[in-house]
């Protein structure tokens, strides 16, 4: 073997293994624990792997961009970098990073809809939630189901509101569809009604159906509901009403005004929650005629007006 030959067969060695230990300190670097102190979550633009990187780096997901932008172009056919919102987590390696861009769900956001919410407020709510885009669509008093709902960032204000409309519909359906014998209710639509005025009535999930007993008691006799929040909806314009209700105010004749007008208002005074249109439909089977505000939160009940009246004057000594 002459010379030259053993010299270049040295040459092919050294050069291999200068390349292997390249490969092999880029893999180590790739895959070594990163900078990111806590997971992060990052709005991950539309662009190439360039300003992919940028945003990392400045981030603190990634130090070096030109090893990310490597290892991306390497491992290319594992798939394409994804634009979304995207959860990082702490110490993600360059390899982790890429895995997170290829692979990682979105962020899933949450807006809570609370029960009891008037339509103005839902859509207010849906205003000012930060990653949701477009117009808020006009909702109907009362269509909207309070819950929690899942969304990503980018997703349409009327498309939450339309979830939040068709499982309103599906809810009120379930609870008709599962109705107590006998109600004084015409229909579902009714049982929406009675289930806001009980919701907006108690916040003490254990009262619910003993509100909505009462009510139908006072129904099936014919006597006016005499409803607080019903009187307040009309001065409040569909608002919670700032102040306490004064004579005035039940005196003024209005479809909402239950100490003026028998039977149930027009339409519902807010969104009841899935208790409260079970409480619709399924009420506490009782005797009780009559309810007040106990001064704990909750309220007391009464049979007669006199023993309503008793509870009343109580109430009005504590306040």
């Amino acid at each position: 073997m002459s010379r030259w030959v053993k010299l270049a067969g040295a040459g092919i060695l050294a050069l291999a293994l200068a390349v292997g230990g390249i490969f092999w300190t880029a893999q180590t670097r790739i895959t070594a624990p990163g900078p990111l102190a806590e997971a992060t979550n990052l709005v991950i633009p539309r662009g190439g792997t360039e300003s992919i990187a940028s945003v990392l780096r400045e981030a603190g997901v990634i130090t070096e961009p030109r090893l990310f932008a490597l290892a991306a172009w390497w491992s290319r056919a594992e798939g394409p970098l994804r634009a979304a919102e995207l959860s990082f987590p702490a110490r993600a390696s360059i390899r982790d990073v890429l895995t997170v861009l290829r692979e990682g769900r979105p962020v899933q956001r949450r807006l809570t809809i609370a029960e009891g919410l008037t339509a103005r407020q839902i859509m207010a709510l849906l205003e000012r939630t930060e990653g949701l885009t477009g117009e808020v669509p006009p909702l109907a008093e009362g269509a909207a189901l309070p819950e929690t709902y899942a969304f990503t960032l980018g997703d349409t204000r009327a498309s939450v509101a339309r979830r939040a409309v068709a499982a309103m519909d599906a809810a009120l359906a379930e609870a008709w569809a599962a109705r107590a014998p006998n109600l004084p209710l015409a229909n579902a639509r009714e049982a929406l009604i009675l289930a806001s005025i009980i919701e907006r009535e108690t916040g003490v999930a254990a009262e619910r159906a003993l509100v909505g007993g009462v009510f139908v008691n006072r129904l099936r006799r014919g006597m006016m509901l005499q409803s607080d929040p019903t009187v307040a909806y009309v001065p409040g314009q569909g608002m919670p009403l700032d102040r306490a209700l004064t004579r005035a105010d039940l005196d003024q004749a209005h479809p909402f005004n239950t100490y003026r007008i028998r039977g149930l208002p027009p339409g519902p005074i807010a969104s009841p929650g899935r208790e409260a249109l079970r409480a619709a439909t399924r009420p506490a089977e009782t005797e009780f005629l009559f309810f007040v505000a106990d001064g704990t939160g909750g309220h007391a009940f009464a049979r007669t007006l006199e023993e309503h009246n008793r509870n009343v004057a109580r109430w009005r000594a504590l306040r």
